[in-house]
Parts: structure tokens; C-alpha cells; sequence
């Protein structure tokens, strides 16, 4: 294979790669996604023009970001660094409100939103994510990405790092299968109506948050709590909130206020940091703010064949 693209850029900020990076990560065994020990995150990446690795570097002495690109969409990748690292990320008009909240900007004042351009690599997740556990979801999305998904070009063979199945793929994949990957109907469903209007979706997201929103909300089994974590990653949408997540409006309620709240008072709460609601949601998130684990929680279900 022929040597892999690269490009360095200069942020105008100090940009913390990983952290930013850290958003696309579904759980820690992610195939998509790796870190090796000097900080390098390696991402699996379908773009437009295909199947394509991208390999970014921490930010170096120099204040510069260096990055390497194999497959179809190398040229596509790099050229979209900037924006994946969050540069078109506008903190125009965000005041934190609450001690909490200027606690933790404190904390993390270089990050920034990052945006993919990408909305199927974060609906088909999201969609896997709808209404289970944590150990379910990840669970589910990463036997799909080992089975159906293919190798990441010029990756180290060591990383085992592969790339998401494209929406033909998906379209592909007989019923039972699903099953056996512990992705019910309930879920299996809306993604594979998802994945038949792949296009209409992704020029949706080219049309900014509020088209790309009432596109996938025409979806059947495709509501708010979806729709906002796909703007989050796909556009770097700030406002994006979570709506209806069983964490988010425990723990942003317990990080500004120091009781947890359901969605109205999430509602409440985040009003004044419009248009940047997401912001302060990832912020909580960030700095692990949130409420503490205890009590009930949502139970792992058994009734499903999975196959390892």
C-alpha cells in the first residue's frame, strides 16, 4: 500500500486533540476508535469517497497538529480536519450562568465542539444507543463494526482497527442477524429505514441543524434524544441537548443546582445558554459532574441470542 497522506495544521488555539476526539468514542472498545500511548487517536472512517484512516497526533511543541491519512478518503479526511477539531466551533454569546458550569469552563477552556460532516457514522450508533444500557449499546454497535464493517486501510495490524459498514451493508444484513447482535426490532428498524435515505440524510446535514433535525425526525423510531446526539457530532451543534437520556438530566440538574431534575427542569435549567445547551450538557460530562451512581438502574436484557 502506498504511503498515507498527511497534513499539519495550526490551530489558532491550543487544541487538545483527544478531548475533542473523545466525543466520537461509542464506549472503550470502540473499533473504530483507538489511542496509542504517545496520544495519536486512530479513527475508522466511511467518508463520501470511502473507506479511509486518520491517525492525529497531540498537539506538538510547535503548536501544531500533525496528521497522516490512508484510503479513498484521505484528501477527503484531512481537508476536514480543522472542522473535526472543533475550528468552526463559535463561543460567540456563552456566558456560564451558574458557578458549576464557569467551574468546569475553567477546567477545560480549550476545548471545542468538533463536527464530522458525517451523520450516518453517528445515526447508526445513536440509533443502537435508543433506550438500553450503556454495556448494551456499545455492545451492539461494536459487534456490528467487527462482522459487517471492513479493516481500516494502512492501519497497523496490531490496532485492529476497521471501519463502519456502509448503508448498503446495512440494508444487507438479514434479520436474524441483528438479533444475534443483541439489536432488536425496536432499533434494527428505524436504522435500517435510516440507512435507505443515507443520501437524503447527509444532505440534510449539509443544510445545517434545523433541516438535518426534521429530516431524521420524519424517521418512524427516530426521536429528540437521537436527533440532538447526531447535530452534536455530525455539526457541531451547541445547542443540541440530549432530551430524554436517563443520565443527562440527573447529572446537569446535580452539577448546577445539586439535586437532579427530569426534562422540564433540564429544560429550565439550560434556557438561558441558548443557542449553546449542548455546550454545557458536554461540559457536565467532561468534568464527570454529574450525579453519583447510585440507586436503580436500567438492567442489561437477556432474552436476546447474542453471539460474541
Amino acid at each position: 500500500m502506498s504511503g498515507p497522506a498527511a497534513r499539519r495544521w495550526r490551530p489558532g488555539w491550543p487544541c487538545p486533540t483527544g478531548l475533542v476526539l473523545a466525543h466520537l468514542r461509542r464506549g472503550a472498545g470502540d473499533p473504530t476508535y483507538r489511542v496509542t500511548p504517545d496520544g495519536t487517536v486512530w479513527r475508522g472512517i466511511r467518508t463520501p469517497e470511502g473507506p479511509t484512516t486518520l491517525a492525529v497526533a497531540p498537539l506538538d511543541a510547535d503548536g501544531v497538529v500533525a496528521a497522516r491519512a490512508w484510503g479513498p478518503g484521505a484528501a477527503w479526511v484531512l481537508e476536514a480536519l480543522p472542522r473535526m477539531l472543533g475550528a468552526e466551533d463559535d463561543l460567540a454569546g456563552f456566558h456560564p450562568r451558574h458557578d458549576a458550569v464557569a467551574r468546569l469552563w475553567r477546567r477545560f477552556p480549550r476545548w471545542r465542539l468538533g463536527a464530522t460532516g458525517l451523520v450516518m457514522e453517528a445515526l447508526v450508533p445513536g440509533i443502537i444507543e435508543q433506550k438500553v444500557t450503556g454495556k448494551e449499546a456499545f455492545g451492539g454497535y461494536r459487534r456490528l463494526v467487527q462482522r459487517f464493517g471492513e479493516p481500516a486501510p494502512g492501519a497497523p495490524e496490531e490496532l485492529r482497527l476497521r471501519v463502519p459498514p456502509s448503508p448498503s451493508d446495512l440494508l444487507a444484513i438479514p434479520s436474524w442477524e441483528w438479533l444475534r447482535m443483541g439489536v432488536d426490532h425496536g432499533r434494527s428498524a428505524p436504522l435500517l429505514r435510516a440507512a435507505g435515505v443515507a443520501t437524503a440524510l447527509e444532505r440534510a446535514g449539509g443544510q445545517g441543524p434545523e433541516r438535518l433535525d426534521q429530516a431524521l425526525r420524519s424517521i418512524r423510531g427516530i426521536g429528540v434524544w437521537t436527533s440532538a446526539e447526531v447535530r452534536a457530532r455530525a455539526l457541531g451543534d451547541a445547542d443540541a441537548v440530549s432530551f430524554g437520556d436517563y443520565h443527562v438530566a440527573k447529572d446537569v440538574g446535580y452539577a448546577l443546582t445539586g439535586a437532579p431534575v427530569d426534562d422540564a427542569g433540564l429544560a429550565e435549567l439550560l434556557a438561558p445558554y441558548a443557542p449553546h445547551r449542548h455546550r454545557v450538557q458536554r461540559l457536565v460530562e467532561l468534568g464527570h459532574a454529574g450525579a453519583p451512581r447510585r440507586g436503580a438502574r436500567m438492567s442489561v436484557r437477556t432474552h436476546l441470542p447474542i453471539r460474541r
